[in-house]
């Protein structure tokens, strides 16, 4: 077990300020990645991340003096604070639609042009993710892109690893065939473009094995 993370481990469960501000410093932007590819929107990431560092702080004393990377934990927080915020998210935008529509404004696309390609393809992996399972996706992020092995996302989602390996190879399987769907639609000229190597990307990339 390495010693130094058993050190933040401790310093951190008495309330060191300094410790947690070193976790903050080394996964602020792991968390705040999770948050993105669970909400798939840049702000409400920014609140995922704040919320969860605000919890872990006042949940301090549950961390056990002894284990490995506090990342584990952290992510886990996160999940649950992305999945309130979608269910926040679709709330506002269920009362949004029955409001009036809004008076036409200037345009200024022009301006935010240079964030209009990463914004559709984050929209395309998020749709891909959306037409999985809430358990599913969560396991897709964890294990495939926040690099967590099988054992550590069960640590964050509090399940088994068995857990852990069947929801992952589910996601897996309903992404491929997800891809070979939206192939058989490329064709049509109303195909949304980024949806094919999205969801065949996610369902191709590695996940890393237990540490042992």
């Amino acid at each position: 077990m390495n010693k130094s993370e058993n050190d933040i481990r401790r310093r951190v469960r008495e309330g060191d300020r300094e410790a947690f501000a070193q976790l903050y410093e080394e996964f602020a932007r792991p968390v705040y990645n999770h948050g993105l590819r669970l909400t798939g929107d840049w702000s409400t990431a920014e609140e995922v991340m704040s919320e969860t560092f605000l919890t872990a702080w006042h949940a301090r004393a549950r961390v056990q003096e002894d284990g490995g990377s506090l990342l584990p934990w952290l992510l886990g927080i996160a999940t649950h604070k992305a999945d309130n915020a979608r269910r926040s998210t679709w709330r506002r935008q269920l009362f949004l639609a029955r409001q009036p529509p809004p008076p036409d404004v200037e345009d200024f696309a022009a301006r935010s042009a240079g964030r209009i390609d990463d914004a559709r393809r984050l929209r395309a992996v998020h749709a891909a993710l959306g037409r999985l399972r809430r358990q599913d996706r969560e396991v897709l992020a964890l294990c495939v892109w926040s690099g967590l092995d099988y054992q550590e996302t069960a640590e964050a989602l509090g399940i088994a690893v068995g857990t852990v390996r069947s929801r992952l190879s589910r996601a897996r399987k309903k992404l491929a065939r997800l891809a070979d769907e939206s192939a058989e639609q490329h064709r049509e000229p109303q195909i949304r473009r980024g949806e094919i190597t999205s969801a065949a990307a996610i369902a191709a990339l590695p996940v890393r094995e237990e540490l042992t």
